[in-house]
């Protein structure tokens, strides 16, 4: 049985137990080694312990065990018979906070402790704060040294309470809570006699069971070159290494060489050692060959022609300021490094600084200090290849190099804006601007406009009707167009995700164009998923103020119709936790309270259908 990768990290204040946490882990699973075992006993014996003390096992370093605390990030690994872990151990302290950014950057889940005496302290705020600011999709928070509070359940409920309620203000995807005494081992690995109230697994159980094959991005297709495999004794070919960054890449697929914008087929792809592979995926280290011989180097990447990451000079991102000895200000020069390139960048603006604590913004921030968050602007002599960093961990994030010492001194999250400004922005830039109106009337037009909104979940039948609507509404000499989703995708919104940002800002770019052919006298034909009510509100509020008609139409298909069809198997995918979010399995549709009309699959073909709604708006006769 193939055994999938879980990378952890913990989290938590100082004297929480981290270290002793991980230190059971390893020594109940019996994955110490003997000679480590004894090198544990004999330090402790000579420390005056009366029993190994398990926190050693990850502090190795002389300061560390002289301290009692750990400052390094220390990486151990676990084999069990359903999973493969990567641990870091991360620093509590506060002047460590920059080593737990490093821990917990590629984590899949981090543990957080906290100790049941003194309950939900401001480093564990912190640390829950950053790990959710590093996209760590799953939190357990572990509630150690139950046995020297008699094994409360009332205070294990307190805490677990008063942490829900701090992590309610946070964007936290899975969040478990677990009881355990590290030092005795009571629910680490094995459950516990003292915590029958507990109803749910021990640690270890819960961290092999935890689902972590949804969180990777496999639509977003992108490889960052980091080497060109030249033609050499033995090797009759040229071939591209680097390791998938998001989604899947297979022999045939079209890919554009970015940032020259060159365009070719995957030819053949290798895996490590050598072997030919059918498909390389999220985390699979490979080379591949091109079908064209085309000019590809390191810092290149490749992607799909129709799904771009970001590219450009402007850069909007979240950063922790890492040095000691400098701080950030605005103006000053740095190295930008991401997954494959390089390149000199200026500090144009300090947004704002973030409070851990309260998670309030304090905008008046002329400079940055050790382990302060803050929301920066950066402007890069050469375009940089990007995405959110809430859609790709890898082409998503940064460091900052100080040019004269070579020493990072921050690591950055892009933020992005798709509409390249925020809400306050947009409306200090529209008071600027000045509509020009046409000389040309719309009764001058001939005929009037208009936009019906096709809404329904996926392989619902929406653009089956939307193509046939046009159809009809052409033939009758009336002009008409169809604005497809996925063909929008591929033109006008190719730099939009699937984030709950990126498809509201979806909708609200197919809702402008509509706009744009209502007004022109033609009917403008949409054909979106537009989940949420919100953005089918937005959309019909842009025709209201320009006084154009809209009309909902609502294609009733039911979920279990629309997975059967599945003509793109994406259903298929989701439900393999292929697709996380996909709307219907992973996330909500919700269905529209007030649409103009609902269509039904049982109302017949869709020349029927389409000619139904047409008759139902009295569009077919303006």
């Amino acid at each position: 049985m193939r055994r999938n990768l879980l990378r952890l990290a913990t989290a938590g204040s100082v004297d929480d137990g981290k270290s002793t946490l991980i230190g059971r882990l390893l020594y109940d699973s019996k994955s110490l080694f003997d000679d480590q075992l004894a090198a544990i006993e004999r330090v402790s014996t000579e420390r005056g312990g009366a029993a190994a003390d398990l926190a050693l096992v990850t502090d190795g370093l002389r300061a560390e065990r002289e301290q009692g605390i750990t400052i390094d990030v220390a990486y151990r690994y676990v084999t069990t018979p359903r999973r493969k872990f990567i641990i870091a151990d991360t620093p509590g302290h506060v002047q460590y906070t920059r080593n737990m950014v490093t821990g917990a950057s590629t984590a899949d889940l981090a543990l957080i402790l906290v100790d049941a005496r003194t309950g939900v302290s401001e480093q564990t705020r912190r640390h829950a704060f950053l790990a959710t600011l590093l996209g760590v999709p799953h939190l357990v928070v572990c509630v150690n040294k139950m046995d020297l509070v008699d094994w409360s359940q009332e205070r294990f409920e307190e805490i677990r309470t008063e942490f829900a309620a701090f992590a309610a203000k946070l964007t936290v995807g899975d969040l478990s809570f677990v009881p355990v005494s590290a030092l005795l081992g009571d629910n680490v690995v094995d459950g516990s006699q003292h915590m029958d109230w507990y109803p749910g697994p021990p640690l270890l159980r819960h961290l092999e069971d935890v689902h972590i094959a949804s969180d990777r991005n496999l639509i977003d297709a992108r490889l960052p070159i980091q080497y060109v495999i030249r033609a050499q004794q033995g090797l009759d070919h040229r071939s591209y290494a680097g390791t998938v960054a998001g989604g899947i890449f297979k022999p045939g697929d079209e890919v554009v060489v970015l940032p020259a914008g060159r365009s070719s087929h995957v030819k053949e792809i290798w895996g490590p050692g050598g072997t030919k592979v059918d498909e390389a995926f999220t985390g699979m280290a490979v080379s591949l060959t091109l079908d064209d011989d085309i000019d590809v180097g390191r810092g290149d990447l490749l992607a799909r022609p129709g799904n771009r990451p970001h590219i450009g000079t402007e850069l909007d991102a979240m950063v922790c300021w890492f040095s000691e000895s400098s701080q950030l200000r605005e103006g000053a020069q740095y190295l930008v490094r991401t997954a494959a390139q390089t390149s000199p960048a200026e500090v144009t603006a300090i947004d704002y600084r973030l409070d851990v604590n309260t998670l309030h913004r304090v905008d008046d921030t002329t400079t940055l200090s050790l382990n302060d968050i803050a929301r920066i602007r950066l402007r890069s002599r050469q375009p940089l290849l990007s995405d959110s960093y809430r859609e790709n961990r890898r082409t998503g994030s940064f460091i900052l190099i100080d040019p004269v010492t070579d020493q990072t001194v921050a690591a950055g999250m892009v933020t992005g804006r798709e509409s390249g400004l925020d809400h306050d922005e947009r409306a200090r830039v529209a008071q600027s601007l000045v509509w020009h109106r046409s000389a040309v009337t719309r009764a001058e037009r001939g005929h009037a406009g208009a936009t019906l909104w096709l809404t329904g979940l996926s392989a619902s039948g929406k653009s089956t009707l939307a193509v046939e609507l046009e159809r009809q509404l052409v033939a009758a000499g009336r002009p008409a167009y169809l604005l497809d989703g996925d063909n929008l995708r591929h033109g006008l919104n190719a730099g939009l995700g699937f984030s709950p940002t990126d498809r509201d800002e979806n909708v609200r770019r197919v809702a402008e164009v509509a706009a744009l052919f209502a007004d022109s006298g033609a009917v403008a034909i949409v054909s979106v998923i537009s989940p949420f009510a919100t953005q089918r509100a937005n959309a019909r509020t842009t025709h209201a103020d320009r006084d154009l008609p809209f009309h909902e139409v609502f294609i009733d298909t039911p979920l279990s119709v629309c997975e059967s069809r599945d003509p793109k198997g994406l259903y298929a995918k989701a439900r393999a936790g292929e697709l996380p979010g996909f709307t219907g399995i992973g996330s909500p549709y919700e269905r529209p309270e007030h649409a103009d009309l609902v269509i039904t699959p049982d109302l017949g073909s869709p020349v029927d259908i389409a000619a139904h709604i047409l008759r139902e708006l009295g569009i077919a006769n303006r």
